[in-house]
């Protein structure tokens, strides 16, 4: 493992200081040149990472003529921004508005915070001067029973002959009460799961010739909630008894989501997607490839092409974010502590105390090969603690393709 203080050497010699977003424009530059541009986080509650990513989606729209934006979010509530922003949702009055009242599932601080609602803002208003508006939609799979509920509407609305077969999906699932950890229990070891119904269902759908074709962008979504119900059930099927499966069951569908947008937007399609580190960083060069885990960075770049992906880091050394001690309780402002002695952090630090950014290319690739600890900091969050498990032995330069790193950072600032 290469010391910190030669580490630091090294990123002094190739990382540049940035003080305004504005002067990423040379990363900018390097990462349009992929078809997919993946923009991570070090956490699911730090204000800046969410800032600083809405600031380059925008240039990437703007200037490089991207097409869609892609996040860690449910598909259903995504939806409805998309609807939104393209000015098919008069239901919603603001972007506050939509962001609020869609995203209820906890962790709803994700997508339901004042950071979002000025990029939501700034695509709703950027869409009104254009003809192929950008869209924004959810690749997650935790959503089975709104994504039910969105075909069972959409179906009822055009009067399908199919409506029953929905029907009778959701009440397969009715048991269960909307717990996803009920079902999961139930599949896993009584043997009395949905799957026939749930077959069945994405069969008729995807094989459906009654659909109104002329409103393609409500096909996509019936569509893909078809996908997320069949998904999903797979996913709570088999999170009870392995975890390193499920979480493979859920990136596979988030790249399956991915390239079913990308095939709607046509050939000229250009994407940029949203999501924690641990899901756009390369599995291949962290301890998870050991567990026989893969991930959306993995999965695209073999699928699309190393060039035609572009993945791009975040972290920082300290600061404050928004998280919980325990799964689905209240959310807080918790301190974020300095990084660990001999992690990635601490040696970006050491580098000098500011934001910079590096990119890794044949020159320097071998100099941040070594295996490093880099913090990642989830929903649920211990800080005294976060030594024995927050940080991921990661190889960055096979990891990513450039890293921001902002050195102090702040939570945050969510929808009262």
């Amino acid at each position: 493992m290469l010391k910190t203080s030669k580490l630091s050497e090294h990123i002094q010699q190739y990382s540049v200081n940035f003080s305004a977003p504005s002067e990423l424009s040379p990363l900018i530059t390097e990462a349009s040149q992929a078809t997919y541009v993946l923009l991570g986080e070090a956490s699911h509650g730090t204000s800046e990472f969410y800032t600083l990513r809405a600031d380059i989606t925008k240039q990437l729209i703007q200037e490089h003529h991207y097409t869609f934006i892609a996040v860690e979010g449910d598909w259903p509530a995504c939806y409805e921004v998309n609807r939104y922003i393209k000015g098919m949702a008069s239901e919603y009055s603001s972007a506050e508005d939509v962001l609020r009242k869609t995203f209820t599932r906890w962790p709803s601080w994700m997508w339901a915070n004042h950071e979002m609602v000025d990029l939501i803002d700034w695509l709703y208003t950027y869409n009104q001067t254009q003809t192929k508006k950008v869209g924004f939609y959810g690749l997650d799979v935790y959503s089975l029973w709104e994504s039910m509920d969105a075909i069972v509407n959409y179906l009822g609305k055009i009067k399908s002959p199919d409506l029953e077969k929905a029907l009778r999906a959701i009440e397969c699932f009715n048991p269960y009460q909307r717990q996803p950890e009920k079902y999961g229990l139930s599949a896993a070891f009584y043997g009395e799961n949905c799957v026939s119904e749930i077959m069945e269902l994405l069969e008729t759908i995807q094989e459906n010739k009654r659909f109104d074709y002329d409103d393609l962008e409500s096909v996509l979504n019936m569509n893909i909630n078809a996908l997320v119900a069949k998904n999903a059930e797979h996913y709570y099927h088999t999170m009870i008894t392995n975890d390193s499966e499920s979480w493979n069951i859920r990136d596979r569908h988030m790249v399956e989501v991915l390239h079913c947008i990308g095939n709607f937007h046509g050939k000229t399609a250009k994407a940029i997607v949203w999501e924690h580190n641990t899901h756009i960083g390369d599995a291949r060069a962290t301890d998870m490839a050991n567990e026989g885990m893969v991930n959306v960075g993995q999965l695209t770049r073999e699928k699309y092409g190393q060039t035609n992906v572009y993945a791009i880091g975040f972290g920082t050394y300290q600061g404050t974010v928004i998280a919980t001690t325990k799964w689905g309780t209240t959310p807080e402002v918790m301190r974020v502590p300095k990084g660990v002695d001999g992690s990635f952090e601490e040696a970006l630090h050491h580098a000098g105390a500011s934001n910079k950014y590096l990119l890794f290319t044949e020159e320097n690739r071998d100099y941040f090969r070594s295996m490093i600890g880099h913090r990642a900091i989830g929903v649920v969050y211990h800080p005294d603690f976060e030594h024995h498990g927050n940080y991921v032995p990661s190889r960055l330069s096979d990891r990513y393709d450039a890293f921001i790193h902002v050195d102090e950072t702040t939570a945050l600032s969510l929808l009262s």
